[in-house]
């Protein structure tokens, strides 16, 4: 049993993570999509999206809980969810371009294995 940890705030990068995942995930694992609460209507209508494409592409293979962290960036937003989930790995795309802040405060000191998936451009 594997609890997984990811993202879900815009959807190419949302179905990027779920290819990934479809090769690893067993029918007792748990994927937390994550979805940090998007100010602006467009924003919050790509996180329903990439929730929702999350739930539909993985929901048969493993349980499939969907989070939405207000007031926080989305790396803020993940680390709440797998503290509180007891995570086994959070799964991330990999930085279109220089590593950001996001990216370097997951991957600097991480607590949980960091799974970057490229081509999973955030």
């Amino acid at each position: 049993m594997t609890t997984f940890v990811l993202p879900a705030d815009a959807v190419h990068e949302s179905a990027a993570l779920c290819d990934y995942l479809t090769e690893r995930l067993d029918s007792d694992d748990t994927v937390h999509a994550v979805s940090s609460n998007a100010n602006s209507p467009e924003a919050r209508r790509d996180s329903e999206d990439a929730q929702n494409a999350i739930y539909a592409r993985l929901g048969a293979i493993a349980t499939v809980e969907q989070h939405t962290e207000a007031p926080n960036t989305q790396p803020e937003a993940l680390v709440s969810v797998a503290e509180r989930t007891g995570a086994d790995e959070l799964i991330i795309g990999s930085p279109s371009e220089d590593l950001d802040g996001s990216h370097q405060t997951l991957l600097e000191n991480p607590t949980w294995p960091v799974v970057v998936v490229p081509g999973a451009s955030v």
